[in-house]
């Protein structure tokens, strides 16, 4: 039988997953759940942990996001938008 908890579960000893473990764990549930040999209880399980899953990595993005805005920020703390196309401005 598949396991009810949702992966994303961690004890406070263990270190958080990161945004590629979230990757990998999410298609793994796809799979199972894409197999079809799963029963209601299993499928639901298997359902709620991917949606824990995207939760994590939907955090973890704007964490990402919210970094890279204060590093983009310029000496005045004013934020600085530069295109990703504009890769000169970035080798300065």
């Amino acid at each position: 039988a598949q396991s009810t908890t949702p992966e994303t579960t961690q004890s406070k000893s263990e270190s958080p997953i990161g945004f590629d473990q979230v990757l990998v764990k999410l298609r793994s549930v796809v799979e199972r759940l894409e197999g079809g040999k799963l029963s209601l209880e299993e499928s639901l399980a298997a359902f709620e942990e991917g949606v824990g899953l995207s939760r994590h990595g939907a955090k973890l993005l704007d964490s990402a996001e919210q970094r890279v805005e204060m590093l983009m920020r310029d000496d005045a703390g004013k934020e600085k938008l530069v295109p990703f196309s504009d890769s000169d401005d970035l080798k300065a």
